[in-house]
């Protein structure tokens, strides 16, 4: 069961103007599961789009890129996002490519838009044919399906190894207006930083300059879903899309430091890491959610490396699931993060409020009792102070316990 993640409901998934959701089922996954979902959106929508870093790249990713490119060199803008689980698509050559370009043409012509105003995205099994097949039989019942209020749906269209569905609602005030941010997700193994085996779909009535769509959706996925990580594993999918469809009505955003951007910004942020945080809490096997909080680095780039060291051992993750205060696994990882000058004597570590080591060595207060009452709780903080400068980093992540290996072991039988 997902980590202290409370069951998400249709109410909490407020409709975008100018953006509307159909679901079906394809047959692509399982029989009698959602796994098709088609957003079309209002001539005039602004998309931005950040993708795994992963060089072996599925076919979706690479057409994504593609039409995005060419919709920011002056083509026809994005009408619609074509999103399939049970096959990623990935591992699949030129016949993988085709397919993808074969399932935008055929959504693109019954919308009545070019193939690359459709954007592709897949996720599921590695190195298996896309049933291209299906998904063109599926499209017209998607389409008949096409509502401003089937976000909830779709949340449980986009799932693979999920338990449960993600996503997230904000309103701010902007202009004079109410400017909605509606998002969901998906996502709960081969997760790691630089994206992971996820999906994300953000949208907002905002209406901003489409010059600023990128740097605040990468802002955005540096605050969140750059900050997760499950297992260490880089999917071949990763995709996290931001929509402005431009309805709200009030004076355009033109610079993202000015009151109005710094406001559309906030909430954008906030949906990104709800959704970031779900994805952690609903781990595959997950018992636990971690932040682990560097601090007092010289820059935060050395800090996240000693992060995301500790957050991606399976020894200090199978001790969370334990509940074992074996925490000198925690120091051997900062240890090997790659920081060439790092001085051991002068490295303080917490557990939530609990004083382990102190200038390097274990605190003369500290009591494996104490560790062990913080180590039994199901949300902890892990905080490293390096005592090098003033930065610091966020990452959040899960225990790894005997369900992990049990999902992936059986994830294609």
């Amino acid at each position: 069961m997902p980590v202290n993640l409370s069951a998400l409901q249709p109410q909490d998934l407020l409709p975008v103007p100018g953006l509307r959701i159909g679901v079906t089922m394809a047959g692509i996954r399982k029989a009698n599961r959602r796994d098709l979902v088609v957003f079309a959106l209002d001539e005039g929508a602004a998309v931005a789009g950040v993708f795994t870093s992963n060089r072996f790249c599925a076919a979706p990713v690479q057409l994504c890129r593609e039409h995005l490119g060419a919709a920011a060199a002056g083509g026809a803008g994005i009408r619609a996002l074509l999103v399939n689980t049970g096959n990623a698509n990935a591992g699949t050559g030129a016949d993988g490519l085709a397919r993808a370009r074969r399932s935008c043409a055929a959504l693109g012509a019954l919308l009545g838009v070019a193939p690359q105003q459709v954007l592709p995205f897949s996720t599921g099994v590695i190195m298996e044919t896309l049933p291209v097949e299906r998904i063109e039989a599926g499209l017209p019942a998607a389409l008949a399906a096409l509502g401003g209020a089937n976000w909830f749906e779709a949340a449980h269209g986009i799932m693979t190894t999920d338990t449960v569905p993600k996503g997230a609602s904000r309103q701010v005030a902007i202009g004079g207006r109410t400017v909605t941010v509606t998002g969901i997700s998906k996502g709960a193994g081969m997760i790691r930083p630089d994206m992971a085996t996820m999906l994300g779909f953000v949208a907002t009535d905002a209406v901003i300059a489409p010059s600023l769509l990128q740097p605040l959706l990468q802002r955005a996925a540096d605050a969140s879903f750059n900050r997760i990580t499950i297992d260490g594993d880089m999917s071949t999918n990763d995709s996290f899309v931001l929509v402005a469809t431009q309805r709200a009505g009030h004076d355009p955003i033109t610079a993202l430091d000015s009151a109005e951007g710094r406001a559309l910004a906030q909430a954008v942020e906030a949906v990104a890491v709800q959704l970031a945080q779900a994805i952690v809490r609903d781990g595959e096997g997950a018992t636990k959610f971690i932040t682990v909080h560097v601090q007092g680095g010289r820059d935060e780039a050395e800090c996240r490396r000693a992060a995301y060291a500790v957050a991606h051992s399976p020894l200090v993750k199978t001790a969370f699931f334990a509940s074992d205060p074996n925490l000198g696994r925690i120091l051997a990882a900062v240890g090997y993060a790659g920081i060439g000058d790092l001085d051991q004597g002068l490295i303080d570590l917490f557990l939530d409020d609990v004083h382990v080591v102190r200038a390097g060595g274990r605190h003369p207060d500290y009591r494996e009792e104490d560790g062990q009452r913080v180590m039994k709780g199901s949300e902890i903080t892990v905080r490293v102070h390096l005592h090098r400068g003033d930065a610091e980093a966020l990452v959040w992540t899960c225990d790894l316990s005997h369900d992990y290996v049990s999902i992936n072991a059986d994830y294609r039988s």
